[in-house]
């Protein structure tokens, strides 16, 4: 899957145990009502958000993971996360060139009259 949008947030990489780090990114989506996602990167790959900055228009690829969580009380509860896996930048869309001119055409000059007329209207 994928989630394309402009990068609203990159937060500092968080060392969340000895094992494991995760670093997060919030990419607000070009929509009638945008949406602000929260993706996070988590490993090796939280090096990839180091030359993203606020402002730059992006596409994600994420997987969407969810987990079971039974509480002390014994209740269970489910958690959904976004994981990214890998970030591009995407082109930020130039002003359009302008047409070329369309070549003037000149009015014909080798007319023959006595040639018969082959078309057909």
């Amino acid at each position: 899957m994928e989630v394309t949008g402009k990068i609203r947030v990159v937060n500092p990489e968080q060392q969340v145990s000895a094992s494991f780090k995760k670093r997060e990114l919030v990419v607000t989506t070009d929509e009638q009502y945008p949406q602000h996602i929260l993706i996070e990167f988590t490993q090796d790959k939280c090096d990839l958000l180091n030359n993203y900055s606020i402002g730059e228009p992006v596409k994600v690829s994420i997987n969407l993971r969810g987990r079971e969580w039974v509480n002390p009380q014994g209740e269970t509860r489910f958690f959904n996360s976004i994981q990214g896996w890998r970030i591009e930048k995407l082109a930020t869309e130039a002003p359009a060139a302008p047409m070329p001119a369309a070549p003037a055409f000149a009015p014909a000059t080798n007319l023959n009259e006595d040639e018969p007329d082959d078309l057909p209207f």
